[in-house]
């Protein structure tokens, strides 16, 4: 296989746009995709039928390795005769993968408390798949819904963590001694894809800041070792496309960045407007 197809989808805990809990219709959905970035799972949470979402999904994709990284974690545990019945209401990103995740990282997001509005701790997970193109660190990000002053600290640090991954280097490393950890140091790639509900549309502060500013005179400026948007390298303009329609208009905010090494791989970009499994629209990105 030459063809990865990536696909990133905002599942809102799997209630479609018919008010209806479907985890079948989101699986459906997805099914072709090689590498899948998820956000807005769930687990045992009343409204979606009190089920682990990320294990329900997982068990419908028995061919794809995967992992589930919380923003938020509490206890939804019971008592039962005395016994502890052990559960955790959980909210946040899901990565699934046709090749082994060597090693997963999921990474809280800066987070300022809030004055009268509902808000939540957002996470990144990231995971590092060794892929027919080649070893890469794959991210499903979730950034905030509020506004810039929330978003800006979370783009900046996401990108940073990102973009310096091999000088922090892998979650564990040093001479391999077996009496200690049971393999040797994972490899911790240069090239990365970022997927994920980022809440900004290009023509904001936050995608400037994960990609470079617009220069009146020579367009948007990317830094070299930084970041692309991976739907311009399949030959969209950045104005173009809609990933999720509300009462308050559309606009494209679930994007997929990579490095330029990989950008340069993209040879299609697609919305699935067809989808109804969430009140966003899962979007497509081909790589060669």
């Amino acid at each position: 296989m030459t063809n990865m197809l990536c696909a990133t989808y905002n599942i809102q805990y799997c209630k479609g746009k018919d008010g209806q809990y479907d985890i079948d219709r989101i699986v459906a959905e997805l099914r072709d995709a090689h590498l899948i970035a998820l956000q807005e799972v769930e687990t045992h949470v009343a409204r979606s039928g009190d089920v682990n979402q990320a294990t329900e999904i997982a068990a419908r994709l028995p061919h794809m390795y995967w992992s589930f990284g919380p923003g938020i974690d509490a206890d939804a545990s019971k008592v039962v005769d005395g016994q502890v019945i052990n559960k955790r209401r959980q909210f946040g990103n899901m990565i699934l993968s046709r090749w082994p995740l060597l090693s997963v990282t999921n990474h809280p997001l800066p987070k300022t408390a809030l004055q009268g509005l509902v808000h939540s701790r957002r996470a990144m997970i990231e995971a590092v798949i060794d892929t027919p193109l080649g070893p890469i660190r794959f991210a499903s990000v979730h950034f905030d819904h509020i506004g810039p002053s929330t978003r800006l600290p979370q783009v900046a640090y996401a990108k940073g963590m990102l973009l310096n991954g091999p000088r922090h280097g892998a979650s564990w490393g040093g001479p391999f001694d077996d009496g200690w950890f049971d393999r040797p140091e994972p490899p911790m790639p240069a090239p990365v894809i970022l997927m994920g509900d980022c809440n900004f549309a290009p023509d904001s502060a936050e995608y400037d800041l994960m990609l470079g500013a617009i220069s009146p005179q020579y367009g948007r400026v990317h830094e070299a070792h930084g970041l692309a948007d991976a739907w311009v390298s399949a030959g969209h303009g950045e104005d173009e496309g809609v990933t999720i329609v509300h009462a308050g208009g559309s606009a494209r905010i679930d994007h997929c960045f990579a490095t330029h090494d990989l950008a340069r791989r993209v040879t299609k970009a697609w919305v699935d407007m067809e989808a109804q499994g969430s009140d966003h629209q899962p979007v497509f990105f081909e790589f060669t």
